[in-house]
């Protein structure tokens, strides 16, 4: 069963609470998403570390129930 964008909105802002999250659903069948995650708490960390947070946030429902997730990372701008 896919996810609610709704439903990975949550997740990320639950395990990083300072990020500003944009879900969008790219096929219109929810299960290929694109999200734009960002927060303060990735400045000076990787991306591929921003990215291992994220992951981690869905906790392991990426090539499950989640099938595509198309990730950009970023910190707020002028920091």
């Amino acid at each position: 069963m896919p996810m609610a964008a709704a439903e990975i909105e949550r997740m990320i802002r639950d395990a990083i609470p300072d990020a500003t999250v944009t879900i969008t659903d790219l096929a219109g069948d929810g299960d290929h998403y694109a999200a734009h995650v960002v927060a303060a708490s990735f400045r000076g960390v990787s991306r591929v570390e921003r990215t291992r947070r994220v992951y981690q946030a869905l906790g392991g429902r990426m090539g499950g129930e989640l099938h595509a997730l198309q990730l950009t990372t970023d910190i707020p701008a002028g920091e």
